[in-house]
């Protein structure tokens, strides 16, 4: 569990980190898992077709594991209590000079959850330096609460709307860098961006949102969402099938349904995920 003192840290500066999550040699095997699934199907996770990338623990069984790490759930535990879902999940990929890059924003844009608590955990693959672009984040933007997004660029950026908040030269603006094997935590109304990969290695970075289960989606239909601890005597979200076998029939049918419900209620443009291969 978080101390007393990061707990204060978190509530002041809106996020923490980073804290150690896996070994190396647990690195190694959820990072191998990752680039096996990419050899089986003949391209980068980052570059595959529709929202493959989006709730990918519904495709990919060893992201099960991910969503349920012990030292994750006690620290979003401390922050938002003992009964935790996950709402939804992004794998975070940037390859050496791809460009790919996000805008300033904040993660409640798009999530409309009453009350809005939400914590991202965002879990490091590989190392997240500010050479390959890690997060970079502005200190207390979350007491503002939602701020108004624009629409801007989507070439390269990460976020489907390309919606960005105008910071100006915020000179508070911080990098948080994330070893792999760790993770920090962020508010809902965190204002954070990332610029693009310049090193020579991946970025590889999950992002895990985990909500409390009395909170509400409040807008288009009923999505889904896993319950990873605790229990959940609400129900406000549909239950979640897990993956038996990578990117099967089954797999993808269930991603499928979760990712149409899931960004035809958030304004998303919606495509359908990559097919898997004869005989998977």
């Amino acid at each position: 569990m978080l101390t007393s003192q990061e707990i204060q840290d978190y509530r002041d500066a809106g996020y923490g980190g980073p804290f150690p999550a896996i070994s190396g040699a647990e690195v190694l095997r959820f990072r191998g898992e990752l680039e096996g699934f990419e050899v089986s199907q003949g391209a980068l996770l980052s570059v595959m077709p529709g929202q493959v990338r989006a709730k990918t623990h519904l495709l990919l069984p060893f992201m099960q594991e991910l969503i349920r790490l012990e030292p994750v759930l006690d620290a979003v535990e401390s922050l938002l209590g003992p009964n935790l879902l996950v709402y939804h999940l992004t794998c975070w990929l940037k390859e050496p000079g791809d460009g790919s890059f996000t805008s300033w924003h904040q993660d409640a844009a798009y999530f409309f959850l009453d009350p809005p608590e939400h914590v991202t955990a965002w879990i490091a693959l590989s190392d997240a330096t500010e050479e390959s672009g890690c997060m970079r984040v502005i200190p207390g933007s979350h007491r503002r609460g939602a701020v108004h997004h624009a629409k801007g660029e989507t070439k390269n950026n990460l976020l489907s709307n390309g919606q960005f908040i105008d910071v100006g030269a915020d000179k508070r603006a911080e990098f948080l860098e994330v070893p792999a094997g760790h993770f920090s935590l962020h508010d809902t109304y965190l204002v954070h961006a990332s610029a693009p990969n310049k090193s020579e290695e991946r970025r590889i970075g999950i992002g895990v949102s985990y909500i409390p289960t009395h909170v509400k989606c409040t807008h288009g239909e009923r999505v889904s969402a896993p319950l990873v601890r605790g229990e959940d005597k609400y129900r406000h979200f549909r239950q979640e099938r897990p993956p038996v076998k990578a990117f099967d029939a089954e797999a993808v049918a269930t991603h499928a349904d979760a990712t149409r419900h899931f960004f035809s209620q958030h304004g998303s443009k919606r495509t359908s995920v990559a097919q898997p291969r004869p005989g998977e």
